[in-house]
C-alpha cells in the first residue's frame, strides 16, 4: 500500500455507509484500515441492494483496500482486543449512536487514555450532545432535517428523495475532512488528539447555500422547483424530440446571449431588460417556453452539438448506463475495471480526487468476514487462542 496517506492506521467501528465511506476514503489514499465486524454477519451492507453470490456488489466498493477483522466486542477479550487496536491507530471513526461506544468500554475517555494523540471521528445523527442527541438517526432524516428535502422535486409533488444516501455521504465527507484537520494539528506539533462531531443533520445543512440568511433578512422560504435554478434565469431541464432531457445552464449574461443565438431568438439575445439576471428572471417562464420549443424539435444530440458550438453550458442526464458507456469517463479512470475474489468481471467507480503524486489506489474489492482477524491481531502479540476467543471463534485452541 503506497499513497499520502501511507503510515496512518484507521480503526473503523462503523456499519452501513456513513462510517464506512469515511474509513473507505482513507484506505484508497494509502492508509491501513481495519473494519471491526461483528463475527454474526458483519456490516449488514454485505447483504444490500443487488447480490452476487451472497454478498451485495456494494460491498466490494465500500470496502475495497480494508482488513476485515471479526471482534465480539460484547466480550471482554473482543473489547480488549479493539482498545489495543486504538491504542495502536491515528483515527478511529465510529458511527454509533452517541453513547454506544462507551457501553462497550471504547468511549472517547477511555481511548484517549490510552492514545493521548488519537483523533476519534464520532458520526451520528444530531451531534454528541443537545437535546436530539440520543434520537436514532439515519441519511434520509439528516436529509429530512437538514433542509434539503424540503427543496427537492417538483412543486406539485411531495418532497422528494435525490437517489442516493446522500446525507450519510455527506457526513462522511465532513467526518474525512475534520479528522484530516485534526491529524494535522498533531502531525506538525501543535497538539494532541481530539474528537471530530460530526452530524448527519449538519452535514447536510451546511451545504445549503443562502437559505437561512434569505429566511432571517426576508421571510424567505426557498420552495421545491423541479429542474430549475431559482433567481438564475435561464438555467433548467429541458425535454427533447426523442424523449430526453437537457440539463441548459445560460447562467452569465454573455452565456445567455449566445444561447439565444444559438436557438434562433436575436430578439431575446438583443433585448436590453434581458442583458442581466435581474431583469431575465422577471421573464423567466418566457425564456423557458423559447428554449423548450427549440429544445422540443431537435434530437438531444443535436441540441447538445449546437450548444456546445456556441460554447453555452449543457449536458444530457445521465444513467449508469450513460456513465459506463461515456469515452470521458473511462479516460479520466473513473472505471476501474477489476474482478470479484471468485473470479467474476466487475466494474467499479474510480477514485476522486485525483492527486498527481501520490494519487488513489484500489489494491482488493472488499474482504470476506474476518479474513484479516488472525494477521492483525497477531501484530497485537495474541495468541492463537485468545484471538478465537476474541474473535467469537469459540472451541478453537492454539
Amino acid at each position: 500500500m503506497s499513497g499520502p496517506l501511507h503510515g496512518i492506521r484507521v480503526v473503523e467501528f462503523g456499519t452501513l455507509i456513513a462510517a464506512p465511506f469515511a474509513a473507505r476514503l482513507f484506505a484508497e489514499f494509502g492508509a491501513e484500515v481495519i473494519k471491526i465486524e461483528s463475527p454474526e454477519g458483519g456490516d449488514p451492507l454485505r447483504k444490500w441492494r443487488k447480490l452476487h453470490g451472497d454478498t451485495s456488489l456494494w460491498w466490494s466498493l465500500q470496502a475495497r483496500n480494508k482488513k476485515s477483522v471479526a471482534l465480539d466486542l460484547k466480550s471482554a477479550e473482543g473489547a480488549e482486543a479493539a482498545r489495543q487496536l486504538a491504542a495502536s491507530a491515528d483515527v478511529v471513526i465510529e458511527n454509533f449512536r452517541p453513547g454506544g461506544l462507551e457501553k462497550l468500554g471504547l468511549g472517547w475517555d477511555v481511548l484517549s487514555a490510552l492514545n493521548p494523540d488519537l483523533i476519534m471521528v464520532r458520526i451520528s445523527g444530531y451531534g454528541q450532545d443537545g437535546p436530539y442527541r440520543d434520537r436514532p438517526g439515519f441519511g434520509a432524516i439528516g436529509e429530512a432535517m437538514g433542509g434539503i428535502r424540503y427543496t427537492t422535486g417538483d412543486p406539485s409533488t411531495p418532497p422528494a428523495r435525490v437517489g442516493i444516501s446522500l446525507g450519510d455521504s455527506l457526513a462522511s465527507l465532513h467526518g474525512v475532512m475534520g479528522a484530516l484537520m485534526a491529524l494535522l494539528r498533531v502531525k506538525t506539533g501543535q497538539g494532541g488528539g481530539q474528537v471530530v462531531d460530526v452530524s448527519l443533520v449538519e452535514s447536510v445543512f451546511n451545504l445549503m447555500e443562502s437559505l437561512v440568511p434569505e429566511h432571517a433578512m426576508f421571510g424567505t422560504v426557498r420552495e421545491r422547483t423541479g429542474g430549475a435554478l431559482p433567481g438564475i434565469s435561464p438555467s433548467n431541464t429541458y425535454p427533447t424530440a426523442d424523449g430526453s432531457f437537457v440539463v441548459i445552464a445560460g447562467n452569465s449574461d454573455p452565456i445567455f446571449r449566445r444561447l439565444m443565438r444559438a436557438i434562433d431568438r436575436n430578439d431575446l439575445a438583443d433585448d436590453a431588460a434581458l442583458a442581466t439576471n435581474p431583469g431575465r428572471v422577471l421573464r423567466n417562464a418566457e425564456l423557458d417556453a423559447a428554449i423548450t420549443h427549440w429544445t422540443s424539435g431537435l434530437h438531444i444530440d443535436a441540441v447538445l452539438a449546437a450548444l456546445d458550438a456556441a460554447d453555452v453550458p449543457a449536458g444530457r442526464i445521465y444513467s449508469a448506463a450513460d456513465i459506463v458507456a461515456d469515452p470521458h469517463y473511462r479516460a479520466r479512470g473513473m472505471l476501474l475495471e477489476t474482478t470479484l475474489p471468485d473470479g467474476q468481471p466487475i466494474t467499479l467507480p474510480g477514485i476522486v480526487p485525483k492527486l498527481s503524486a501520490t494519487p488513489g489506489r484500489m489494491h482488493w474489492t472488499g474482504p470476506a468476514l474476518g479474513e484479516h482477524t488472525d494477521q492483525v491481531l497477531a501484530t497485537l502479540g495474541m495468541t492463537a487462542a485468545a484471538i478465537a476467543t476474541a474473535s467469537g471463534r469459540t472451541g478453537e485452541s492454539a
